[in-house]
C-alpha cells in the first residue's frame, strides 16, 4: 500500500501532466486565433499558456524520466487537440481519425503499464 506522500506526489504527477496538456491545447487554440502571430493578444497568449504549460511539465518530470513524462504530456495534448478541433472548429470526425486517437491513448495507458 502507498505511503500519504506517496499518493499525494502520485496526484501531483498527474495534476501536472494534465494541465500541462490542456494549457499547451488551449495554446493551440490561441495559436489558430492569433492569425500566424499577427494578432496580439491571441499572440501574447500563445506564449503565456505555453510557458504555464512548460512548467507544468517541468514540475511533472521531478517524479518521472523525461520520456514517459512528454510522451504522457504530448500524448494527452494530441487527443485534446482533436477534440477541440472538433467541436470548435468543426475540423472532419472521421473513423480513421478516431481510430487514430483511440491508438494514442492506448499507447498512453500501455506506457504507465510497462513503466
Amino acid at each position: 500500500m502507498r505511503t500519504g506522500l506517496a499518493q499525494f506526489e502520485s496526484l501531483v504527477f498527474a495534476g501536472s501532466v494534465v494541465l500541462a496538456a490542456v494549457f499547451f491545447t488551449v495554446g493551440g487554440i490561441f495559436m489558430k486565433l492569433s492569425d500566424g502571430l499577427t494578432k496580439f493578444w491571441p499572440s501574447l497568449i500563445v506564449f503565456t499558456l505555453f510557458a504555464t504549460g512548460a512548467a507544468l511539465q517541468t514540475l511533472a518530470m521531478k517524479r518521472e524520466g523525461l520520456a514517459f513524462t512528454y510522451l504522457v504530456v504530448v500524448g494527452l495534448e494530441a487527443v485534446l487537440a482533436f477534440l477541440f478541433g472538433v467541436l470548435l472548429f468543426r475540423e472532419s470526425c472521421t473513423p480513421m481519425r478516431i481510430a487514430g486517437v483511440l491508438l494514442i491513448a492506448s499507447g498512453i495507458v500501455s506506457l504507465r503499464s510497462v513503466s
